[in-house]
Parts: structure tokens; C-alpha cells; sequence
């Protein structure tokens, strides 16, 4: 399930409900073994375990370290003493790393390349490189010493995933006044998958090798919009000469990110854009459709282009500014609709939900776009069992594809969250056959 188009505002007290219309894981990989070894042989003392992947392509032979992270007196997070030896990414880029101390609070997580790390090119048709001739999609390339990815996540519950996207969301976290604490850690990351239109906790997803997509069997469309968005990364370095190397396009968004809190909406010919990434995204997206024989990988990709291809229609209006203060939405206090507007095809197993936001609260007095927090979808295949939701933390998203629906008839309604916690009713409900 993924968002598509205009981002969403937040809101304030109850509100009245929206209308909503329906169109459709220097050493040697040999070493590992000692490394764990070592790390798990002190005499009783407690150990904690984060795993994860580094996927941008995969990475190989990548140096991983971690470091808990430790609040000071003053309440400012930042990293601990090295809390685990490095050990080196897989052939799949899968890593595991024992942390010295109890299975509680927050590790940041960082991967490094050496003379021995490799990545596999995950970009149609090829990837170039500095001094050489283009690697071919699917085979290997050397990165340079620059590169770095970071990731971090609550030792208690959550893997800890390397990629371009949670680099850029750590980066981000770094910006608060609190450090790398928790909270501005999971903030950093819900913003990150706004800003490219995944759907909430995407970036906790274990990216798919979109080399291997015959072999992976069930995916989802969301793990592919991650998987194509970090291929993106690179893609850009094939099309513009300013980047040399992957390591170029990240140390830019990241230093717009540390400078504003912000990327760049459509570029300025020497900075890398939002939209070049969505843009670079859809491309790949479309031609990773020729390189699969699965008719179901494919009808997904079909999903995650058409995903960023009205990502990439709407991105300007959403971060220039322009949508702010507007007063063009209709009054949801009218019926929902079944019509939909002129549509791009969709997939059959898919519903588009479309819908606009509120003007006044479910007592009469107006209601500012400001002032709306998101929106919650919920549907289910009964009218009276409206078992599934999806919560939208952005209030100037107006579009939701709900993607892999099974058959007969599925049900849908809305209910719009307020900056407050407020709830309104839910809306109308319209329904769609699959």
C-alpha cells in the first residue's frame, strides 16, 4: 500500500470527514566467524543482537560497525564508545553484529568501503564509473573511500537496514536539538519516506536484489519502491556529469539536509533534486519491467512506476509551497462519489482513492489546512468490517493507490486526524470490485 500525489496537512480539533472517490544483514569475509566468536565469548555478560541488510545494490565485503546511542545529562543523544568489533557484509549484503550490553535503546549502525568492497549495479542498463568503462546491470563495481551509509533502530524490535534513503533520515535526525535521540530518529525517518512517497515504515523494509527479481517470489510493491528509489541514487550518476560516483550524490543531499532540513524540489543544474530522484526512479521502474519473465514482479513495477511517475507530477506543488492556504476544496459534508476523473490504467487487483480535504470541522467552524495532521484510511470486503487501515501522516497527500487486493468486492472509507489528536467520523463509504 503506498501514497501517491499531493502531500498531506495536518489538522486540528475534529473534523468533518473528506470526501473520498474511488477510481479503481581490515577483515576478510573468513574472518566473520572469529569476529562472532569473540564478540559472544565474555564471561556471562549480556549481548545484544542487530542484523540488517546494506542494499543499494547489494554490498559486499562492506566494514560494519555499531555504537549504542547514550543520553547525557542534558538529554542530548549521540553515540557510545565502539559497543561491537566490525564485521564484513555478505555476498547477499547481509550483516549481524553482537552489541556488548542488554537488548535496550537505540544502536546507530555504519557501513564503510574498503579496497574489498564490491556493489552490485542494480541500474538499467548499466552503471558508469570513474576511469572505466559502464558495469553492466547485475555485475559488480568497486565504490570509493568516501562512501558511507548509515541506519539506526531500537535494539528491542527492529532490524537495522543500510541504504541510501535511511543514510539521508539519520542525517536529517542529526539536525535536532535532542541529537540522536529516538524520537528525532524516528521522525528523521518518517520525514525521508514522505519526501519520495513511500508508504509509513518502508525504510524498515529489507530491500529486494532488483538483479535477482525472477528469483524472489513474493515481494512487495513497497519493497520495490525502495529497492528503485536507492537504485535512483546511482542512476543519476549515468546522466549527469557533475556526479562522478554515487558517494558524490549523497554527501550533496546530505549536506542540503544539514543546511535547511530540506532538498532542493527540482534542482538548480548543480544540486541533486528531489524530483531527479523521483524522475530517475519511475525511468528505472519502467525498465526493470523488460529485465523479469514474472508477470507478477512486472504488474508490480507497473505499481511503483505509476507510483512515481504522480509523485513526480505533484512534488513541486507540494514542497514550493504553493498548496499552502488553499481554500479550492470542496465541502465534504457531500456524498462521496464511484465516478472517477480520467485515470491512468491502474493494475486489476488495485483501487485509487482520491479525495479532498475538509474546509470546516463537524461543528461548523472552519478548519485551516494547517491545522490537519493526516488522514486514515480503512477498508475491508464487508461494509460492517472495515478491518484494514492505512495511516496517512501527510496532509497534502489526496491520493492513495491500495494495491494487492484479493477478489470480490472491497469497501472503503475515510476519517481525517487532526494536530490536536482529534478524530472526525468516518466518510461515506464507496466500494469497488476487484
Amino acid at each position: 500500500m503506498s501514497k501517491l500525489g499531493k502531500k498531506l496537512l495536518k489538522q486540528g480539533a475534529l473534523l468533518v470527514p473528506m470526501a473520498a472517490f474511488l477510481s479503481g544483514c581490515g577483515l576478510d569475509a573468513s574472518d566473520n566467524g572469529r569476529v562472532t566468536e569473540a564478540q559472544t565469548s565474555g564471561a556471562g555478560e549480556p549481548t545484544a543482537q542487530v542484523a540488517g541488510a546494506a542494499i543499494k545494490g547489494v554490498i559486499q565485503q562492506g566494514v560494519v560497525t555499531a555504537n549504542r546511542l547514550l543520553e547525557d545529562k542534558s538529554g542530548y543523544y549521540a553515540p557510545d564508545r565502539l559497543a561491537a568489533k566490525p564485521v564484513r557484509t555478505a555476498d547477499d549484503g547481509s550483516y549481524e553484529l553482537q552489541l556488548r550490553g542488554k537488548a535496550s535503546g537505540w544502536a546507530l549502525v555504519e557501513l564503510r568501503a574498503d579496497g574489498s568492497t564490491r556493489m552490485v549495479c542494480d541500474v538499467v542498463p548499466g552503471c558508469d564509473q570513474v576511469g572505466g568503462s559502464q558495469v553492466a546491470f547485475g555485475q559488480t563495481l568497486s565504490l570509493d573511500g568516501e562512501f558511507v551509509l548509515r541506519g539506526a533502530g531500537d535494539l528491542a524490535t527492529e532490524t537495522v537496514h543500510l541504504t541510501p534513503l535511511t543514510h539521508l533520515a539519520v542525517t536529517l535526525a542529526e539536525r535536532s536539538d535532542q541529537g540522536l535521540s529516538p524520537a528525532a530518529l524516528a521522525e528523521g525517518y518518517q520525514t525521508v519516506e514522505n519526501w519520495f512517497g513511500l508508504s509509513a515504515g518502508a525504510l524498515s523494509l529489507v530491500p529486494p536484489d532488483l538483479t535477482r527479481l525472477d528469483e524472489l517470489g513474493e515481494v512487495s510493491a513497497d519493497a520495490l519502491q525502495v529497492a528503485i528509489t536507492n537504485a535512483a541514487f546511482l542512476a543519476l550518476v549515468n546522466d549527469n556529469a557533475q556526479w562522478q560516483s554515487i558517494s558524490d550524490v549523497l554527501n550533496d543531499m546530505s549536506a542540503q539536509i544539514m543546511a535547511s532540513g530540506q532538498l532542493d524540489i527540482t534542482g538548480d543544474g548543480t544540486t541533486v533534486a528531489l524530483a531527479d530522484i523521483v524522475a530517475a526512479s519511475a525511468a528505472q521502474a519502467s525498465e526493470l519491467q523488460l529485465t523479469t519473465e514474472s508477470s507478477i514482479i512486472s504488474q508490480k513495477l507497473v505499481i511503483v512506476e505509476y507510483r512515481n511517475v504522480q509523485r513526480f507530477k505533484t512534488i513541486a506543488d507540494v514542497y514550493d509551497g504553493s498548496d499552502s492556504g488553499d481554500t479550492s476544496v470542496a465541502d465534504t459534508t457531500e456524498p462521496p462519489t464511484t465516478e472517477p476523473e480520467p485515470q491512468p490504467t491502474i493494475p486489476a487487483d488495485a483501487a485509487l482513492l482520491s479525495w479532498t480535504a475538509p474546509l470546516t470541522r463537524e461543528n461548523g467552524e472552519s478548519l485551516s489546512m494547517g491545522e490537519i495532521a493526516g488522514f486514515e484510511v480503512v477498508y475491508g470486503q464487508s461494509a460492517d468490517a472495515l478491518d484494514h487501515s492505512i495511516a496517512i501522516g501527510d496532509a497534502s497527500v489526496d491520493e492513495l493507490l491500495v494495491d494487492q487486493l484479493s477478489e470480490g468486492t472491497w469497501y472503503f472509507a475515510m476519517r481525517t486526524l487532526d494536530i490536536d489528536g482529534n478524530r472526525s467520523v468516518l466518510s461515506e463509504m464507496v466500494s469497488k470490485q476487484i
